[in-house]
């Protein structure tokens, strides 16, 4: 029974992962992610039925667009992939049973969807556009909100916790509206600031601390490589590896969500 339900939640899993893949190309490009129907980037064909189904549809057609025959990136299926193995592990971490399923895991794990869908869209446009765009934020906060009350009147946690939490959401906002209405464009820094709360919000002040230690360290050894592959070039003028080139956000992202599970998994069995 629990192997029907694992694969239950690695197809809820792999069918957000596809809405990833869709809000991810989308959003950037300020195109609807609900009504529109689904369709090839290179030819702009509907998508027929099979042609929607994740993973496998991929696979039966080769990596190719049925109609135009342009190979589609394979990032789409890894993405697909990744979100159902994520929501297993996830489900896994909580020790989620078939047999014994209480209301406050699944309230828990439903939270955890929500906030591994902001992470994953956070950290695709991150890694395509290196941008943090204020829509996907602005659900970040929402959800954020939402489990702090959450936790206060179901959790019974005490809200002055959760209080700085607020505050923090409210500083950078008013300073997010100052931002795009002086210069008009959104703020790089205040984005990873916002995310970097959320991340408090749901997972930890100690898996935050951790996620940002460990990409500061990343980041770092992706610059140190860089310089020695330059450096290795011969009659090449050397270019300058410059910070704001680093998709900050996706390396934090991608950090917390792999610090996250093991985190909650000691913690199931702690409580044990």
């Amino acid at each position: 029974m629990n192997i029907f339900l694992y694969c239950i939640i690695f197809l809820i899993g792999i069918l957000f992962g596809s809405f990833y893949t869709l809000a991810i190309h989308r959003i950037p490009r300020k195109q609807d992610i609900i009504h529109t129907h689904s369709y090839c980037p290179n030819c702009n064909n509907k998508l027929g039925f099979l042609e929607l189904i994740p993973v496998f549809s991929y696979l039966a057609l080769g990596g190719k667009c049925k109609h135009c025959k342009e190979k589609i990136n394979i990032r789409y299926l890894l993405i697909e992939l990744l979100s159902g193995s994520v929501f297993v592990l996830f489900a896994a971490s909580l020790g989620l049973d078939a047999y014994n399923l209480n209301r406050a895991d699944l309230a828990f794990f439903a939270f955890m969807v929500l906030y591994t869908s902001f992470i994953f869209i956070t950290a695709g446009i991150d890694k395509a556009n290196r941008k943090i765009e204020k829509g996907v934020t602005y659900f970040g906060v929402a959800i954020s909100l939402a489990y702090i009350i959450y936790l206060y009147i179901v959790g019974q946690a005490s809200i002055y916790r959760y209080v700085m939490y607020i505050v923090a959401f409210l500083i950078l906002l008013i300073f997010d509206s100052i931002t795009l209405k002086k210069y008009a464009k959104n703020s790089y820094i205040n984005g990873i600031l916002m995310l970097v709360v959320i991340m408090a919000v749901f997972t930890g002040e100690f898996v935050t601390i951790s996620t940002i230690g460990i990409t500061l360290f990343a980041i770092a050894i992706y610059l140190l490589i860089n310089k020695i592959r330059q450096l290795k070039r011969k009659n090449v003028k050397q270019e300058k590896i410059l910070n704001s080139k680093i998709s900050i956000a996706f390396y934090l992202s991608c950090i917390n969500i792999i610090i996250l599970i093991p985190v909650i998994w000691l913690c199931s069995i702690y409580a044990l």
